[in-house]
Order: structure tokens, then sequence, then C-alpha cells
């Protein structure tokens, strides 16, 4: 004879039935989507995603941009490349555009940058990561570094937010600490049309025939004139050290001649991590945990925040 359900064994379901509504809800109700255009969504089925349809991003929280209510007086897009495995980079500086001052009457939206995820380990752990932050950009190239994926960036950028352009758009990597605040400071009195801003480096006898890599910055109609330079591929000219090739697109086409060099404001992390400058725009080469954490400390990241309940336990 089947002997009756005890109270025992109902608070032993009970947990998993709290997992299951966890997860079953979430999918029952409609999920937030990015209001420019289903980012998610596509972010996903470029990855390679076989369930992408399903898979719709809440609209990222751009924690540097201002209030619906304040004017805006400039956007820029600011493009973080990097690759799939950088799984713990991409929650760091994550944290680093998250605890920043936001920017003052300036619109700016950091995106973090692919090509196509072939990996199918990695293409299920950006699935999850898209569904969670939806701030995930993947294009139509093979993973690299200097073999174009610059040149994919910025000539997708104007097709992929045609209907809602920026003013500027950036480049940047993650190994490099945005201030954005300071950035935006830069950019506001900057004319919108023909810039090209960075770290300018000299060569030849000129001192700014490209910007250097940790991050440049163009206007909207130099992005747009990149998407549609057929001479570009027509010369294999996106093959090579990214931030120089990019240089020379801008140089032979007579592009970009509001030039404007913002070091020592935007320069390498030392050896000894000691060359921080309180007036940085952007510092680079953070290619460790142990420069992150002496970035956030110099700049005080965590200033004037709550502590943790848990903090002082022992």
């Amino acid at each position: 004879m089947k002997k009756p359900s005890t109270p025992t064994s109902y608070l032993l379901l009970a947990p998993l039935a709290i997992l299951l509504l966890v997860f079953l809800l979430p999918s029952l109700r409609p999920s937030p989507r990015d209001a420019s255009d289903g980012l998610g969504v596509l972010c996903a089925r470029r990855a390679g995603l076989s369930n992408a349809t399903s898979v719709a991003a809440p609209p990222p929280v751009d924690v540097s941009s201002p209030p619906s209510s304040e004017p805006v007086d400039f956007s820029l897009l600011v493009g973080v490349l990097t690759m799939p495995s950088r799984r713990e980079r991409r929650d760091i500086v994550r944290m680093a555009y998250a605890l920043q001052p936001r920017a003052a009457r300036a619109r700016v939206d950091v995106r973090f940058v692919f090509c196509d995820v072939t990996d199918p380990v990695d293409a299920a752990l950006l699935a999850v990561e898209i569904r969670r932050h939806g701030d995930i950009l993947v294009l139509n190239c093979t993973e690299n570094m200097n073999d174009g994926k610059t040149y994919a960036y910025f000539s997708s950028a104007p097709r992929i937010f045609a209907s809602t352009p920026y003013d500027y758009v950036m480049k940047t990597d993650d190994d490099t600490y945005l201030r954005v605040a300071e950035l935006a400071e830069e950019l506001r009195g900057k004319p919108r049309e023909d810039v090209y801003l960075g770290y300018g480096y000299a060569m030849g006898g000129q001192p700014m025939p490209f910007m250097h890599g940790m991050g440049y910055v163009v206007s909207w109609d130099v992005a747009s004139w990149v998407a549609g330079a057929e001479e570009i591929l027509a010369r294999n000219d996106t093959l090579g050290p990214e931030d120089l090739m990019f240089g020379k697109w801008l140089n032979l086409a007579g592009r970009g001649r509001n030039r404007y060099d913002l070091k020592p404001r935007m320069y390498d992390l030392n050896w000894d991590m000691d060359n921080f400058r309180p007036d940085t725009v952007a510092v680079h080469t953070l290619k460790t945990n142990q420069r992150w954490a002496a970035t956030f400390k110099y700049f005080n990241v965590t200033a004037g925040m709550k502590p943790s309940d848990l903090h002082h336990l022992p």
C-alpha cells in the first residue's frame, strides 16, 4: 500500500518548485527589447545560436547617458574590441564604466565588439551574456586583431545604427580604462564633421599621421565614409597594424582633417604603475587584474559608495 505524502515530502519538493518558477517565468513573459534595433536577437543570431529568435536582450544600462529630461549636446558610440574568451575582462570593464560619474549632456553607449563566434562553448556562454547585458555587437568577420576587425567595426556601425546615428564613433580595446566624462568634455566643443581624435602618433616628420590604437574617435561622417570606401578593400588595406592602417585610409582620402592629439592625457601605464595623471582621459596596457586594481585605486572608483553589509564580517 502506497504511503501517503508527508509534510516533509512537500518541504523537500519546495526548492525544486522555486527553481522551476525562476527559470520558467522569464520565458513566459515578454522580454524587454533594445529600442533601437533588437540588438540582442541580432547578435545572438550572428553568434550562430540555434534559438536566436527567442533571445531578446534587455536594453543596456548606459550609466554615462543623461536622464531623458536633460538636453543632449552630442552622442558617442564606444566600441570595445575584445574576444569571446575574455569574460572576466569584460566584467571588469563593465564595472569600470558603471562606477564612473555620468557624462553631462551627452549620450555615451558602450558596446563590446566581436567577430563570428565559432567555438560552441563560447557561443553558449555569449548567449547568456547577451541576454543579461545586451551590450554586444557580433560582426561578420573572422576573429582577429590586425586582419580587418577594425575595418569591420567602422564599416558596420553606420549600417547597424543607420536609424539612430551618433555624432561620434570610438574604437578602443579591453585593456584601456576610458574616463567617459573627461572624453565628453574634450568632444563638447569640437566640430561634428571630419574629426579624428586620440593619441597622435608622430611619424615621418608628421605630428599625427595616425592615432594610437588604445582608443580613437572619428565623427559620424568619417565612419560613414569608411563604410562606403570601396578603395580600402580594393587596395587590400584592411590587413596590418589596425591603428596605422586606419590613419592611412584617412590620409589617402584627405579625411579626418580636424585632428586632435590628447596626449599626455592618453598614455600607456608604465611597468611600475606609478605614472597615473589626475587629468587622464584614457590609460592603456591594463592587461592584468593587478593593473586594473591599481587603476581603480588611483582614481578612487568606489569613493562615496555605501559599503556592503557583508564587507565587515569576520
